[in-house]
């Protein structure tokens, strides 16, 4: 045993030893910090390599740094490590309080602006006393000092082992993003949540990162100036168009519901596997009297995806070339959008809806800046951390909508509405009891449950639709259904072929598999299939005119879809193109009517066309980009500029029920209108109590759920989540 005793000594460091002291601190920082993972944030850490990473992430910036006190000698070592562990702590525990407030992290920008973690909210209850423990260690370890339990080691650490120590801290932070990224490919260049960032690279690492980012937009908006918007509002100008006589103002004075189609690709529709309609309401809603579906509608996104999609949606503005606007600019830039220009010209409410953290995607700042009165995120679901509960990215669609058609029911009318659902996203994964289409035969796994995942959002859709006939909002409202970006990328062509029933795909091809719906119904407005060539930035230009707003203030990218001038040249992110005469793929050009390969040097008409086709392309994403990376529209005159009030806005739960139940007096919503009572919800979701789905194509397994009454959703009804 003395033996074992010695050996253990030997290999054991010493705190009386620069080193060991050194050894001790990266120890305790390291421990703590993932004990604030674990316990005071939801990054969602999944599988051993996660939560490897996530126990030594903490370990090369803490190296780094306290391996400057091993350049000193004597006392200055040993306090210039205690100053290192107490910064390091300082900012855990500030970004505790921040996440607790609002489920994320702090930003330069955030710290400048907000003001959110002022000493009056913490006193209101922010701070709980467990969180001071991240200084637990320091004040022990300053106590062993002043008592010398530890001695001071006056012997200085040799310059080579202090440098390599610094190596080590720098190798390993290379080696740990090397590991993440190829768990995470494009970590950085497409960035989407910060939980992302300090689950894999570290809470440390995050902050360099920001502050990064946060200088590279700054030198970008110090050296945009108003004369780049003059020249921008030139070019947006000449490419207005004329609103139809036929459509304009068809839409006024209604409710606006925007239900977003996770990952939804226009061939879904009214396709058929083993003989069944894979989406049997969407295809009855894509053929509704009143419905206007336009057929030849692409998603145009880059690295955002959904974050790209909403963006053109609610602003007209493209995403940038890499990146994310909204997690990179959109908590301070200047727009003109969706929310807070219907509040101007309209008095709408508006309301976003998601089942998942509000961080995603930057949406809980965004949306500020954006102009929305409420955002339903994930917690203020019932249960919404039940796993049962959840898939993927969020909240199963059928329980997550099944609460937010209650908390529509109380919006204020007319209402902005915008409805996003999750289900339906790569990987395609659902489990057995709400499956109710057999997988399809391509031999491609990542392809063959896609059908299963879009039958399950089909369904989903099909119990909202009916809550809103119920409740009468479906007689009242606009209804917008909208694809966000493909759900199969063309990495899967002999997947795609089968499909679609082709031995080989052309360009063509995979250029239209870019489709995805756009549908709008309009009560007692004629619909019908509508061949224009869009996008999803006309999506915004395209409303506007429904609700009979003008938008000749407006600088946008987009055209009104039903404007006979529409120029129907739909832009991609990556220069590529379609219009309804002709397709760019790559350097190559087709005609898009029969796929036909052309060269324009040959044929002088397509040569004018194409090459002014490709003019507008490039300059207008050029435009797009400038605009958003330098801020332009803060050069805007004030009244083009809808008004909105970011600073008085907040999505905490607690803050939301009570301005929702006091928004009751105005008598609007179908619940005051209704004395008080919500429309029951018809959900078979079998985790609410529903059957078990079939697979029986048109069969009805539709149950009644046990409803929660105003009071009770305005009183508490939700999860823990923000408590």
């Amino acid at each position: 045993m003395q033996r074992v005793m010695t050996k253990l000594k030997k290999w054991w460091p010493d705190f009386n030893s620069v080193v060991g002291f050194f050894i001790l601190s990266v120890f305790l920082i390291t421990l703590k910090t993932y004990w604030a993972y674990q316990t005071a944030f939801s990054l969602g850490a999944k599988g051993v390599l996660q939560q490897f990473l996530l126990v030594v992430n903490p370990l090369p910036t803490a190296i780094i740094l306290f391996g400057i006190a091993l350049y000193f000698r004597g006392k200055i070592s040993y306090w210039l490590m205690i100053l290192m562990n107490f910064i390091q702590s300082a900012w855990l525990f500030a970004n505790m309080l921040y996440y607790r407030e609002f489920t994320d992290f702090i930003s330069l920008n955030i710290a400048k602006t907000s003001g959110s973690l002022s000493l009056e909210k913490a006193i209101n209850g922010i701070i709980q006393p467990s969180d001071f423990l991240v200084f637990l260690d320091i004040i022990i370890l300053i106590i062993l000092l002043a008592v010398h339990w530890i001695k001071i080691d006056p012997m200085r650490v040799p310059r080579r082992v202090a440098m390599l120590i610094t190596i080590l801290g720098i190798v390993l932070m290379g080696a740990f993003f090397g590991v993440a990224s190829k768990d995470r490919s494009g970590l950085l260049t497409r960035t989407f949540d910060n939980n992302y960032i300090v689950k894999y690279l570290g809470l440390n690492e995050y902050a360099a990162y920001n502050l990064v980012k946060t200088h590279e937009q700054a030198n970008e908006v110090k050296q945009a100036k108003a004369s780049d918007l003059d020249q921008i509002k030139q070019f947006v100008n000449s490419n207005k168009t004329l609103a139809n006589s036929a459509t304009y103002g068809q839409a006024k004075g209604k409710n606006v519901i925007i239900f977003h189609l996770e990952s939804f690709q226009q061939f879904l529709l009214d396709y058929r596997w083993e003989g069944q309609e894979v989406t049997p309401n969407l295809n009855a809603f894509y053929h509704d009297q009143n419905t206007t579906a336009f057929d030849n509608f692409y998603n145009e996104v880059g690295q955002g995806k959904t974050a790209d999609a909403e963006l053109m949606l609610e602003t007209s503005l493209f995403g940038t070339s890499s990146g994310s606007a909204m997690t990179n600019y959109g908590t301070n830039n200047t727009f003109q959008a969706m929310p807070a220009l219907l509040k101007q010209e309209g008095n709408y409410t508006s309301a976003a809806f998601h089942g998942d953290v509000g961080s995603f995607w930057n949406r809980d700042n965004t949306y500020k800046n954006w102009g929305y009165d409420y955002f339903f995120s994930k917690a203020y679901y019932q249960n919404a951390d039940n796993p049962d509960y959840n898939v993927g990215y969020g909240m199963k669609d059928k329980i997550f909508l099944k609460d937010t058609a209650n908390y529509m029911q109380q919006l204020p009318q007319p209402f902005y509405s915008k409805v996003i659902t999750v289900t339906n996203h790569y990987p395609y994964d659902l489990d057995d009891k709400n499956i109710s289409i057999n997988k399809t035969n391509t031999n491609d796994k990542t392809v063959d449950g896609y059908v299963q995942t879009a039958r399950y959002l089909d369904q989903a859709f099909g119990e909202f639709e009916q809550n809103l006939k119920d409740s009468g909002l479906w007689d009242n409202s606009m209804v917008v259904l909208y694809g966000d970006h493909y759900g199969i990328s063309d990495n899967h062509k002999d997947a795609i072929a089968k499909l679609i029933g082709k031995k080989e795909l052309t360009p063509l091809d995979l250029a239209n598999w870019q489709k995805v719906p756009l549908m709008i119904r309009v009560p007692g407005m004629q619909g019908g299939i509508n061949h224009t060539y869009g996008g999803e930035i006309d999506v915004m230009p395209t409303l506007l005119g429904l609700l009979g707003i003008q938008d000749s203030h407006l600088v946008g990218f987009g055209q009104d879809l039903f404007s006979d001038q529409n120029k129907q040249i739909v832009p991609f992110r990556n220069g590529n193109w379609v219009s309804s005469e002709y397709t760019k793929y790559g350097s190559n050009y087709y005609v898009t009517a029969t796929g036909t390969k052309i060269d324009p040097k040959s044929d002088p008409r397509a040569k004018v066309a194409i090459d002014a086709a490709n003019k507008y392309v490039e300059t207008s994403l050029r435009s797009s980009d400038k605009i958003v990376q330098g801020n332009l529209l803060r050069f805007l005159d004030k009244q083009d500029v809808p008004k909105n009030k970011t600073k008085d806005l907040s999505y905490k739960k607690s803050v939301g029920m009570k301005k929702l139940k006091h928004s009751q007096k105005d008598k609007t919503s179908i619940v005051a209108q209704n004395d008080g009572n919500i429309f029951a919800y018809q959900t078979n979701a079998p985790e609410l109590g529903g059957d078990r789905q079939s697979k029986q194509d048109g069969e009805d397994n539709t149950n009644s759920t046990d409803i929660a009454t105003p009071e009770s959703i305005l009183n508490g009804h939700g999860s823990d989540h923000d408590k």
